[in-house]
Parts: C-alpha cells; structure tokens; sequence
C-alpha cells in the first residue's frame, strides 16, 4: 500500500460534473494523486480496503476552487491603498510602490502569502499576471499549488523589463524553463488595452498561436478606460482587441464591467471567458458587470479576486457569495446566479477558461485530486436543508478543513484552530509579511 493511495469518506459530496448535484454517503479514492474510483462509502472494493481513511462525516468535499485572476504578489501590498478609484489607485499610489519595491524577492514572498491564504480558503489553482513569474512559480511550487501563470507584458519599463519585446523575451524563457511542470501553465499577458500597443498585441498573437497558449487581460474595467480607448482609437477596447486578433476561445479577460449586449453576443460567439471579480470591482468603484446577461448570452465566467491591494482578500467563497447577490440585484431577477451556478464559477468555469477542464474542476474518475473538505456542522451552518445553498450563501473559508492538491495534503486546520501548510511553517509567513511590512514603512530615501 503506497501512502498515495487514500479515501475520503464526507458526508456530501458535490462533484460539479454530470450526474446529481449531491450525493450522499459516497467516498473518493485517490491513487498516486488522481481520482480512482467514487463509490457508495458501503462499497470499497476489495483492494482499497486496507487503505487509510480520512474521515470527513461532519462536511462537504467538492472540487478545489479556481481563483481566475489575481496578482498573488500584491499580497505584500494588502491595505496599502485603499479608497481609490482605478487610475488614481494605479498612477498615485500602486506603480509608484511597485517602482520602489518590486524584485523577485518580493515577488517570491508576497506569493508565498498568497498562496497560503488561497490554500487556506481552498483555492487549488490561481490565474496569475505580475512581474518575475519565475518568482511566483518557486513559491508556487514550494507550497504545492497549481499556477496558470500570464507572463506579463505592457509598454512601460518596470523593475522587471523596459521594454515590451524585453516582457516577451523574459516571459518565453520562463515558460521553456518550467513547461515541464505537470502543475504550472502558461499564458501571455499583455497587460490592458491601456498599457499596450496595437503592435504588441498582434505580437502576442503571433506568438500565442506558435506556442500554444492561451492570452490573458484585462479589459473594460472601468468607463474611462472606454473613454479614452474611443478619444485615442476611436472605438471601444473590445473592438479594437477583436480587430487585432486577440479575442478568441483562449482568451480570459478580466472583469468585463462594461459590456453591451452585442459585446456580450461577441464575445459568446468568439469563445472568449471573463474573470469575474466582483469584490474588486465595487472597492474600487469600477462598476457592477452584467453577469446574469453574459451568461444568458453563452459566455464562460469563471471568478477572480483581483490582487490583494484592491480586494483585500483572496477570498472565493466572498466572491461567491457577492457573485450571486449582485447579479440577482442588477437583474432584478432573484432567481439570476442560483447558489449551484456560483459554484460553476468558482470550479468548472474557472477550468475551461484555462484549457484544464480535463484535468481539474470537478470531481470525476481519472481526474487530478484537486479536492477540498468543508466543515458544515459548526452552529452557523446549522441546520443544514441544502448543503450547495449553505456553500455558497452561508459558508466560509474559515471551514475548510483540508486542501489537497494532486492527491497532496497541502493545507489542514487542525483541531485547535491553527493552519497547518505543507511545505512552509505558519510562523515563517509570518514573520515573512511582518518583515516586509518594517521594509515598506520605512521613509524613502
């Protein structure tokens, strides 16, 4: 019997794929870090008998959750700016920070924190844009997550390059070094319709197709971004992008506050996938996107925290939930975003808009065990009538118990409370951000 090979045994169990929503009193075997077999908890066949049992009777156990857009780094930016609206919140406060700030060490730690909170709150895989993405890979790594990292790209010079054929030149070695990696993917970022040229993007394009990867932005985020797409270009973000080749099935775009209708059919009839991040959106007062519209017109969203500098959380059982409300709220429709579609969201959707929905995003035979355990017996989750509406519009990330990626025990709260991470201690995170926290405050020279 090889220490790979284990069951989990939950009360319910939510798998996001075809079949029943729930099932009851069913377990997960796991072998060599993928999905063996689902079976009634009566049933373990013959040989799985004498494998070790993780005992989950008090919870649900359902997919990992997919955080489609964030900046994990920018954990080491958490509060550092808040009640901004988006351009002054970036030109005033964030760039000039990350001008100062921003290395691969910095880089490296702020992911590490990053990854932790995820782990915690049950996030498995991250969509990740920011700078040194080898930095955010090694963290990534070393906490066991899986990474769909965006190999950033803009105009601008940054600590990180000058140039925006230096950002591509970086971004292409990164991923022939690491392509290997069963756990980290790749994407190109250009990083906003604002940041980068025409010719940049039709680059990327070019280079996106060579590759194989899919292109990951953000777009229409904000009114003024709009603005000044038509003042400078005369047309909005959306169609200038789609002219230039970048909107197609492997694109994820970022927030998608602003859509028309006809932007939405587009980008329904394109393929494209939107990053749907609604905490960040109404912090930084960018605006409620039309999500119950977008997905009646076909469009995958899949949801997103945003960095932490303008969240604060990498919290997707928050994003969940606030999901669901404000597009029932915008729609006027309360039946918009029922609590199942907000798990979508937050598992499937997240997976196909990243080309993995083969490997992760539900829980099926011969999928990776990318699997989380959720406490629902605690006294704010009782009673339970329907463990899916308590998941979504009751739970939170403080009742994930275990976080497994690949099969891996990677995150467990023990039973006092504490968080217990696979490798990196909890006190080393914290004396990591409290250390950065005493850097950062000092005056600038």
């Amino acid at each position: 019997m090889s220490e790979s090979q284990f069951i989990i045994k939950p009360r319910w169990l939510v798998t996001m794929d075809e079949g029943p929503q729930v099932r009851e009193q069913h377990a997960i075997l796991v072998d060599a870090g993928k999905i063996k077999a689902i079976v009634p908890k009566s049933d373990i066949p013959d040989w799985a008998v004498d494998w070790p049992v993780v005992d989950c009777s008090q919870h649900v156990v359902m997919p990992g959750l997919i955080n489609l857009h964030t900046h994990s780094s920018m954990n080491l930016l958490k509060g550092y700016a808040d009640d901004y609206a988006l351009m002054p919140w970036l030109n005033e406060h964030i760039w000039p920070a990350e001008k100062r700030w921003v290395s691969p060490a910095f880089v490296q730690d702020g992911s590490l924190l990053a990854c932790a909170e995820m782990l915690a709150g049950g996030i498995t895989t991250f969509n990740d844009m920011y700078f040194f993405p080898q930095a955010t890979i090694e963290a990534a790594k070393r906490t066991g997550m899986r990474a769909h990292i965006g190999l950033t790209i803009m105009e601008f010079p940054s600590n990180y390059a000058a140039t925006a054929s230096e950002y591509i030149r970086l971004g292409t070695e990164v991923r022939d070094q690491y392509k290997s990696e069963s756990s980290i993917s790749f994407s190109f970022a250009p990083h906003a319709p604002y940041t980068v040229s025409d010719q940049t993007f039709t680059d990327v394009v070019t280079l996106a197709e060579q590759l194989n990867l899919g292109i990951h932005t953000h777009l229409h985020e904000t009114q003024a971004e709009i603005a000044q797409s038509q003042e400078q270009f005369g047309v909005r973000p959306l169609q200038r992008l789609q002219a230039l080749g970048v909107i197609g099935p492997s694109t994820v775009l970022a927030h998608g506050v602003h859509l028309e209708k006809y932007e939405q059919e587009t980008l329904a009839t394109l393929g494209a996938h939107i990053a749907h991040c609604p905490s960040s959106n109404l912090k930084l007062a960018s605006g409620i996107a039309p999500v119950a519209s977008a997905l009646r017109s076909g469009i995958n969203i899949g949801l997103g925290t945003d960095g932490a500098a303008s969240n604060n959380r990498l919290d997707l059982w928050q994003e969940m939930r606030t999901a669901a409300l404000l597009a029932k709220v915008s729609a006027q429709q309360a039946e918009a975003v029922p609590a199942y579609q907000a798990l979508q969201m937050a598992t499937i959707n997240g997976a196909t808009a990243l080309g993995l929905q083969a490997q992760i995003g539900s829980i099926s035979v011969g999928k990776q065990a990318d699997l989380i355990a959720v406490r629902l017996d605690e006294l704010n989750s009782l009673p339970c009538f329907d463990p899916i509406s308590h998941l979504v519009y009751v739970a939170s990330r403080e009742q994930v118990t275990h976080t497994w990626v690949n099969g891996q025990l990677r995150y467990q709260r023990l039973p006092d409370g504490q968080p217990q991470f696979a490798g990196i201690e909890t006190e080393a995170l914290r004396s990591i951000a409290l250390q950065w926290q005493l850097k950062m405050q000092q005056p600038a020279d």
